[in-house]
């Protein structure tokens, strides 16, 4: 049997019903990363890279686990090795990782933003990285050249309540850009009462406000105060990412006393800890609905599981791991408690722990709205689970347990300017997944529907949830 083209026009698609649906509805629609790490003064100020060294192992906590992983020191992956040499590493790396998400993601890259088809390697290393440098000096790919290119219709970046959203700001005046790029409301350092900071934090928040924060009540204003500035500023959406979400209710009385024992240093139980975070979140989850935003809430993640590594180069650095304890049961009745009020807003759940999918979808359908297609979603195999094993379980679980053609597609949760090819990296999974269904004769291949399925779950969907058209 005559080998495959390496990643050529048909890549991943596997039956003539996928090449279809995917060339003719999928290949050309635009993007919405409704939920991304980008940092938005890159874009406001259409930031030129100054090499692919920059654009790749700038902030990839991804690809610092593989170089890691194949031995190559912190100097080549996160320190101020010469460009050229860390690219090497990385170019050793990737040749050592077939089957890896990256490897695929890093072609498609390569392919897409700087028309080169060689793959890479350490024989190669050079060649792409002058190629690939000739390209950014160029000032062809800037930050906003990239957006353009790919398609992408909004950028919805992660925003902590304090943020002036300054760079928003002159993105929204700035009408020689088409793109949408729009804050999300990620309000995580309100829930860490037990933490050192927790205090300072608060100060801030406080400060952000224009309001004197020594109460749970306070609090709450404050937190009211920045979710309307948010909403003002364009923001369709909230993110949350703890280890898992509680439902310990606590009565007012009790909160404010905990809030202001944690304000000022003192110990906090597990118990309270998990009833002030239920208390917040059920505020929080109150006023998402006030604003008609959406609740994204990310959980099973277990933070900088190396303590040597986190104080050398900090958190976010590639030291987290699946959490393997976070119980389904406190989810469900945090969301039955905000939906007893008809107060829970439109919601996405995003587990790191690929066997609670078959549960989420689940869960997720005990909640509707009549007019509200897919109003609790379980969201996009994310961050361990983003590659082709972990899309298409999700997808096949998604199927079984609920309606592909109420789900919202993927995002790039990224930190690279580069990584909106991973939408297309989706897209091809999820019409080779269909196209299977239909080859196999476990789907009626109408090409209407199955068509409008694929427009649906790569953009018209996302659009209509966030309230975008």
């Amino acid at each position: 049997m005559e080998r495959k083209a390496f990643m050529d026009e048909d890549f991943l698609l596997d039956t003539q019903d996928a090449k279809t649906l995917y060339h003719k509805y999928a290949e050309n629609m635009p993007i919405i990363d409704y939920h991304c790490h980008i940092d938005p003064r890159e874009i406001a100020e259409d930031k030129q890279y100054t090499s692919i060294t920059e654009l790749w192992l700038g902030g990839d906590h991804y690809k610092w686990r593989l170089m890691r992983q194949c031995g190559f020191g912190e100097e080549l992956v996160t320190g101020n090795a010469d460009d050229r040499e860390r690219f090497r590493a990385w170019a050793a790396t990737l040749e050592q990782a077939v089957g890896s998400p990256l490897y695929h993601w890093s072609h498609l890259e390569l392919q897409r933003y700087f028309d080169c088809r060689l793959p890479i390697n350490m024989a190669n290393a050079d060649e792409i990285y002058d190629k690939c440098n000739e390209v950014l000096k160029s000032g062809k790919l800037t930050a906003r050249s990239i957006i353009e290119q790919s398609k992408v219709k909004v950028v919805g970046t992660t925003d902590d309540p304090c943020d002036s959203l300054e760079w928003h700001k002159k993105l929204a005046a700035d009408k020689s850009f088409d793109c949408k790029v729009i804050p999300t409301f990620r309000p995580d350092k309100v829930l860490l009462i037990e933490g050192c900071k927790f205090a300072d934090y608060i100060a801030k928040l406080g400060e952000s406000a224009g309001i004197a924060i020594d109460s749970f009540e306070s609090l709450k204003k404050a937190l009211a105060d920045r979710m309307d500035f948010f909403a003002e500023m364009g923001c369709r959406s909230s993110d949350q990412s703890t280890v898992v979400f509680p439902c310990v209710r606590m009565d007012e009385a009790k909160v404010d006393e905990v809030f202001r024992r944690g304000l000022n240093g003192g110990k906090v139980t597990e118990e309270e800890r998990l009833g002030y975070i239920t208390e917040v979140m059920l505020f929080l989850g109150e006023n998402y609905a006030r604003h008609g935003w959406v609740m994204q809430l990310h959980f099973g993640v277990a933070r900088n599981s190396n303590t040597k590594m986190f104080n050398k180069v900090g958190r976010d650095t590639g030291f987290d791991r699946i959490h393997s304890d976070a119980p389904i049961e406190s989810l469900a009745a945090f969301l039955d408690e905000l939906d007893k009020n008809d107060s829970l807003p439109k919601t996405v759940l995003y587990s790191l722990d690929p066997s609670m999918n078959s549960a989420l979808d689940v869960l997720a359908k005990c909640f509707n709205e009549e007019g509200v297609r897919g109003k609790v979603q379980h969201g996009a195999a994310w961050w361990f689970c983003d590659n082709q094993g972990g899309m298409r379980d999700h997808l096949r679980s998604l199927c079984e347990q609920g309606v592909l053609g109420t789900f919202i597609g993927m995002l790039t949760d990224s930190r690279c300017m580069l990584s909106y090819t991973r939408h297309e990296y989706f897209r091809r999974i999820l019409c080779s997944f269909i196209g299977r269904l239909s080859d196999n004769g476990e789907v009626y291949f109408d090409e209407e529907v199955l068509g409008r399925i694929v427009k649906n779950v790569s953009f018209d969907n996302a659009m209509e949830f966030f309230g975008l058209k």
